[in-house]
């Protein structure tokens, strides 16, 4: 089980998606908040996502083929604001009909940096899963930063703007280097997809 993973495309047109329509699990936040450093992670690999200190440097939507069982989709990190407004709207675009348009779409990953609130784009990201009910997991990131009573309070504040999640069940504290979270998120995959 996740045995083989592979870099399959970038995607910068709706038309170049994969043929094979294999079942995806989509991972969208803000630029900078750990998605590539996540996937590195999570399958113990060094370089099958390029990582950056550059935020806004994933540009594309990214297909990584899982024991070619499913895809993790790495969609562009949102709110960037090096990139001109015309480049975000052009992104944003892409993502909203990437998401409606997907039937194979079965679980969406939002990340969220345990540094920081959630922001207006965190929160429209979710009206958005909500709308289109598409199941979704919160993950926060980058909690190996914070000390246990930072980690409490920032779980807290994310319950307060999204009521609906439960720690353990679709919202998951995550560190790529402390490896927490990782089992579990492994665990939530393998029951849902093998």
């Amino acid at each position: 089980m996740f045995q083989k993973q592979e870099f399959v495309k970038a995607v910068f047109n709706l038309d170049e998606l994969p043929k094979d329509r294999l079942p995806a699990v989509v991972l969208c936040g803000r630029s900078n908040v750990g998605k590539s450093s996540f996937i590195n992670s999570l399958f113990n690999r060094k370089d099958l996502a390029k990582t950056s200190s550059t935020p806004g440097k994933t540009r594309s939507i990214n297909f990584y083929r899982i024991d070619d069982k499913f895809y993790i989709v790495d969609l562009p990190g949102y709110g960037y604001a090096k990139t001109s407004k015309k480049e975000r709207e052009k992104w944003g675009k892409l993502i909203e009909t990437f998401l409606h348009g997907n039937s194979n779409l079965f679980l969406v990953f939002h990340f969220i940096d345990s540094r920081h609130n959630p922001t207006d784009l965190d929160v429209r990201l979710n009206m958005l899963m909500q709308s289109i009910k598409l199941p979704y997991v919160i993950i926060l990131t980058k909690t190996d930063k914070l000390n246990q009573s930072e980690l409490s309070k920032i779980i807290k504040i994310v319950r307060e703007y999204f009521p609906e999640v439960r720690t353990g069940e679709n919202l998951f504290p995550y560190s790529t280097i402390k490896k927490t979270g990782k089992k579990e998120i492994l665990k939530l995959l393998s029951a849902l997809l093998y």
